[in-house]
């Protein structure tokens, strides 16, 4: 019988934090208690799991007594500051952040992938990017077959990515744009309702990247181990509640049909297909909501490249589930059992 482990949740009154409960809930993961930690402005708040009533207690360095697995979804600041402690206190810390991803002492996991990776930890697990994880599940298994040596990503960011407070400052700044009212925004510091903007991470004066896509290249080095894989990727948020989407075109070192690539795609972990060109129906957001896969359609031959060595497609993932809680919370399923003890 697998051991059930005390689990702690940093950040649990966030979007992320919901999911993980939520997740948790639907895969029946053990738990033989939950610590329900935040600020200390929600402290003494409560919220329900598995039919309790569990009082959210202020995030310190004294909170992890006695917990197995930390989950960590608080920002990278916090992270830096609590997840040592958690390690120190003997957790196995998951984290969300971007604090240690790049750490080459720190695994970088997406378990469709690298899960081997996992027993290598030194105390914290590193979750990616939300954006290279709906990238790699279904570039993962053709890369194993046919080396993809070159790769461009456009992505279309829905309002999950930067937490619930975006997400309602989108419904709330839709209303008022139908509405004919002024809005301020607080969170997104651009007009959010009707627009489309780059992501609202800083840019780096050299390079003209932002640190989001920034992340996705480096990230899909590490997790790929492949240092010479070529990336080019333009981030965007666009005016969606939850759900990513991504148009992605990627040339391999032999020549590759659309047909292998789908042959190939439907036997893929983590992946489903959704390819339909006579009803032109294809990854949505809409539909990827809610949904543990990564969708995959628009599966075609690149035109502009004549070798035949290059693939066009459009996938759509739910940030919330396998862009952070579910890949995490499948990263604690993979925990050694003196992890879990």
């Amino acid at each position: 019988m697998r051991h059930e482990p005390v689990v702690a949740i940093a950040g649990v009154t966030g979007a992320v934090g919901a999911e993980f409960i939520a997740t948790m809930d639907r895969r029946a993961f053990p738990v033989r208690k939950l610590k329900a930690l935040a600020s200390a402005r929600s402290a003494g708040k409560t919220i329900d799991f598995r039919g309790e009533r569990i009082a959210i207690e202020e995030l310190t360095e004294n909170s992890f007594e006695g917990v197995d697995i930390a989950l960590f979804s608080a920002g990278g600041g916090i992270s830096r500051k609590f997840a040592p402690a958690a390690v120190k206190a003997g957790a196995v810390v998951v984290d969300n952040s971007s604090a240690f991803r790049m750490d080459p002492n720190v695994p970088l996991v997406i378990p469709e992938i690298n899960a081997n990776r996992i027993r290598e930890h030194k105390g914290i697990i590193a979750n990616p990017n939300c954006s290279a994880i709906t990238a790699l599940v279904p570039l993962w298994p053709i890369h194993r077959q046919n080396r993809i040596k070159r790769m461009i990503v456009s992505t279309y960011q829905a309002a999950s990515g930067a937490g619930a407070a975006a997400m309602e400052e989108l419904v709330e700044s839709t209303r008022a744009y139908l509405d004919g009212r002024p809005f301020t925004p607080k969170v997104i510091p651009l007009p959010y309702a009707f627009n489309v903007f780059s992501h609202n991470t800083a840019i780096d004066p050299e390079t003209g990247y932002n640190d989001e896509e920034t992340k996705v290249i480096k990230e899909t080095r590490k997790i790929f181990e492949d240092d010479q894989i070529a990336i080019g990727v333009t981030c965007v948020r666009v005016p969606v509640l939850r759900a990513h989407c991504e148009a992605i075109t990627f040339e391999c070192e032999k020549p590759i049909t659309e047909d292998e690539v789908r042959a190939i795609m439907s036997k893929a972990p983590g992946v489903k297909i959704v390819d339909d060109r006579a009803k032109n129906y294809f990854p949505m957001p809409i539909d990827a909501s809610g949904q543990d896969d990564v969708l995959v359609g628009r599966i075609r031959k690149d035109l502009s490249d004549p070798s035949g060595r290059s693939i066009s497609m459009f996938v759509s993932a739910d940030q919330l589930l396998k862009g952070a809680a579910l890949n995490a919370i499948q990263i604690a399923e993979l925990l050694p059992q003196r992890a879990m003890a």
